[in-house]
């Protein structure tokens, strides 16, 4: 893939609906503002935001209104070229989620993003390990840390723990201390168990239902009917985060008859977060799964694979 001195490839989202409407093709490449990197992206990571944003929900409206051209994604790994910061010097490999939520324009070859969302990306990571612990883990890592501090001998519940926040969340709780129950199909329990988890339940029978009352945080990444299988579980005085959107109506109101704290949280953009996932990263506390890769030319084939669901870890794009 070659790019002109002031050009360069992107995906461009002409109208909001399937896979086919992401199109590669020419556009200026970005030109950084104060306290900005211009980095040469080498590995992006994809997301359900993504997906839900293309379809013309999520992000969609906020793109629509910034920009007519509209440059979805927000998770990359790449290396600097340009600099008006004092963090980070052309050559660095950096990695971050930029602009979330906003306008990340993470599918081009190049991107223009606030250095204060970023962090050196650890040498002994690959750029597609870097790109896949970005809002997946940034998640998992705000939920567990800013939202609810997860203690030593916590009992926690993570929903889709194969997925891309559950395996980070898995990951995180275990370092600390807690006893972790993740849920996911059967075909996916060795992987749940390796991330740590001491215990694994399958979501397709009834094993929630009869598990016991003694959960102290729960993390659920599905939402919908979901939360009301989950709340039964949670202790009085315990704690709910549910992260799809669309499907986190009603869970404070269901929640705080019974005592507990349930609310829905969306990841913010934070280099001094992110530095602590490369810390996690480098000293292998967490390490990214990519189940799949495909090439920068092939991002829908990458968006319908993550849209079958089944997914285990984080799908990523390469350049």
């Amino acid at each position: 893939m070659s790019s002109t001195l002031n050009q360069m490839k992107a995906i461009v989202l002409k109208q909001p609906g399937d896979a086919t409407n992401l199109a590669i093709q020419d556009v200026p490449k970005p030109v950084i503002q104060e306290g900005e990197v211009l980095v040469q992206v080498k590995a992006i990571s994809i997301n359900p935001v993504d997906l839900k944003t293309r379809a013309g929900k999520a992000q969609y409206n906020r793109l629509k209104e910034q920009d007519p051209l509209i440059i979805i994604g927000w998770d990359i790994s790449g290396i600097v070229t340009e600099s008006k910061s004092d963090l980070f010097k052309p050559g660095d490999a950096v990695f971050g989620m930029v602009n979330f939520p906003g306008s990340g324009k993470a599918y081009a070859e190049y991107v223009a993003a606030p250095a204060n969302q970023l962090a050196l990306k650890p040498a002994t990571i690959s750029h597609e390990e870097a790109a896949a612990a970005t809002l997946a883990a940034l998640t998992a890592y705000q939920a567990v840390t800013h939202q609810y501090k997860i203690k030593a001998g916590d009992r926690v519940l993570i929903h889709a723990a194969s997925g891309g926040v559950g395996h980070f969340a898995v990951q995180l709780a275990k370092h600390m201390g807690a006893y972790v129950i993740g849920t996911s199909s059967a075909k996916n329990k060795d992987f749940v168990l390796s991330l740590g988890a001491d215990e694994h339940i399958d979501y397709h029978t009834n094993q929630l239902e009869t598990h016991e009352k003694n959960i102290d945080f729960a993390l659920d990444a599905i939402g919908g009917d979901n939360i009301d299988r989950s709340l039964p579980l949670v202790k009085r005085g315990g704690t709910l985060i549910v992260l799809p959107s669309a499907a986190s109506g009603g869970v404070a109101e269901k929640s705080k008859p019974l005592g507990i704290n349930g609310f829905f949280f969306m990841v913010e953009s934070s280099g001094a977060d992110m530095k602590v996932i490369a810390d996690y990263l480098q000293r292998g506390i967490i390490k990214s799964h990519v189940s799949k890769t495909f090439a920068f030319e092939n991002m829908a084939d990458a968006h319908l694979y993550v849209e079958t669901g089944r997914t285990v870890g984080k799908v990523v794009v390469v350049l």
